[in-house]
């Protein structure tokens, strides 16, 4: 990138400069290409989004660079264009990038389109080009952690901590990459950071690195100590009230209920496989039962079924699943819903042969579309004990700006969505008998076997021994389980709520309540 008054402008975050030099750039023909990408980036700092990537384009078509694609691919990730946005990140890849920030721009439009193998491919030279950055080393780290070259990710990650030791997403991220031991841990260190008062950010992270190192070692008085101060003040932060998921399940339920909603017929005859469930539940470890088959692929955790209700539906909320959304689905064709889904779906295909997985967990909000748009299509729903859900669900940290996790961080909340859930499923069997083949997690530990050869049943697939050696799979997993899923199946996480059984006396009063048996 050269350097100019724009682009010291830039860098200092000056947009009231950028803007006004880019447009005496823009008017010039020999530095026009120059003063549309700059204008572009200055509006796309300002959340005007498409109007930047109209001036990225425009520059693109006058003089294109790696740069100048990249960021075109970044904005359209952004707009949930992600066909076009991977094509212009493997343009500008193609191109030769030879700045750090371009190589991590490509990188994330990787990682976000699953690709994880193609991410470390930019990341690493983005970390070559600038090794200081912490930003471009965390993304290297993320994704060495992602492919299983868990040393890799470990000593990048240190790297970081060398220079910024009060960084909460490392500590986190370092945490989880391995079950921690007596005598390997890094307990002494996490709490000499939080002793030292860090931002209220990286101190929830600590929090939850530290919770779950205790817990590795066996001390849950001390992890749930640390656990209840970080969601105690995250909750209050985000001021999270359980009745706004309530309003989404009430929509859900009471427009199935009514004649017409969604109806019609659909003749998409793909047959992807849907893995849902509440989080924590076994979700990725029946991925990669199911992906060990040599015909199955997993394609990760797609937005593709919510995107495409969302944009059909019209609707100009915020949230892609909501009230306004649900009850504006109902007007829909299921033929439409299918062809919009297998068309974004497409774009995230390791394989263009055999079937894929999509196993976002929370599709258990859209089962009655999923099983009207694609009739061929199997759906499939881990269910785990209450008490342990609830408590897997405490224990983990989501991504904490997204609002579709914000009732994780109080034990009730937790209680009243899975109550909700429940309810939701029951409904489901209900309108859709059969349709979705209930797991529940306690017995696929206890008999691996025999509900592995149930679930390549409902799928329709020949059995093949490779789905007992699972741990074996080398896909990448982007997901909490990544450690776990690269073990043998085990049980030890069964019964670890109990252990909290007097902090979660409440919770079981309210299943009780609710007729949930939880003991």
């Amino acid at each position: 990138m050269s350097s100019s008054p724009a682009r010291e402008a830039l860098a200092r975050d000056d947009m009231a400069a950028v803007r006004r030099l880019a447009q005496g750039l823009a008017e010039a023909p020999e530095t026009a290409a120059e003063g549309r990408f700059l204008l572009g980036i200055a509006d796309a700092s300002e959340g005007r989004i498409s109007a930047g990537l109209a001036h990225i384009e425009a520059a693109i078509t006058l003089r294109p660079t790696a740069e100048m694609l990249a960021q075109q691919g970044r904005l359209l990730i952004m707009l949930r264009r992600d066909g076009e946005a991977r094509a212009a990140a493997q343009a500008a890849e193609d191109m030769g990038p030879q700045d750090p920030l371009t190589f991590d721009t490509i990188g994330n439009i990787h990682t976000r389109l699953g690709d994880h193998e193609a991410a470390l491919r930019c990341f690493a030279p983005a970390v070559a080009r600038d090794p200081g950055n912490t930003d471009y080393r965390y993304n290297l780290a993320a994704a060495f952690g992602f492919v299983g070259r868990i040393a890799e990710a470990a000593a990048q990650h240190e790297i970081i901590l060398a220079a910024a030791p009060s960084n909460g997403r490392v500590h986190h991220a370092l945490a989880g990459l391995a079950k921690a031991t007596r005598e390997a841990n890094h307990i002494a260190r996490l709490e000499a950071v939080l002793a030292r008062g860090p931002a209220p950010d990286d101190g929830l992270r600590i929090r939850y690195a530290l919770a779950k190192e205790y817990d590795d070692i066996g001390d849950a008085a001390a992890s749930f100590r640390h656990l209840s101060a970080a969601n105690t003040a995250h909750k209050a932060r985000i001021g999270y009230q359980f009745a706004s998921d309530a309003k989404t399940f009430d929509a859900i339920e009471a427009g199935f209920r009514q004649p017409g909603f969604f109806a019609g017929t659909s003749t998409v005859a793909d047959a992807p496989i849907f893995i849902t469930g509440m989080p924590r539940t076994g979700t990725t470890l029946v991925d990669r039962i199911l992906s060990s088959h040599p015909d199955v692929h997993s394609a990760g955790e797609l937005q593709a079924m919510p995107l495409a209700i969302k944009q059909l539906s019209g609707t100009r909320s915020r949230m892609v699943i909501d009230p306004e959304t649900v009850a504006a689905s109902g007007a829909l064709a299921p033929q439409e819903v299918g062809a919009a889904y297998m068309a974004r779906a497409a774009l995230h295909r390791r394989r263009d042969d055999g079937r894929f997985i999509d196993k976002l967990p929370a599709n258990f909000f859209n089962i009655g579309h999923i099983a009207r748009a694609l009739p061929q299509a199997r759906i499939i729903c881990l269910r785990r004990h209450p008490m342990v859900t609830v408590w897997s669900n405490y224990k983990n940290l989501f991504a904490t700006t997204s609002a579709y996790y914000a009732y994780s961080y109080d034990l009730l909340d937790i209680a009243h969505y899975y109550a909700r859930f429940d309810r939701l499923m029951a409904f489901w069997e209900h309108l859709l008998p059969g349709r979705v083949c209930q797991v529940q997690y306690e017995a696929l530990v206890a008999d691996q076997e025999a509900e592995s050869r149930r679930l390549y049943a409902h799928c329709g697939l020949e059995w093949t021994d490779a789905a007992l050696a699972f741990h074996t799979n080398t896909a990448a997993v982007a997901t909490p389980s990544a450690a776990q899923v690269r073990r043998p199946i085990y049980a030890d996480s069964v019964a670890k709520w109990r252990h909290h059984e007097a902090a979660l006396a409440p919770v079981q009063a309210f299943f009780d309540a609710q007729g949930i048996a939880s003991t």
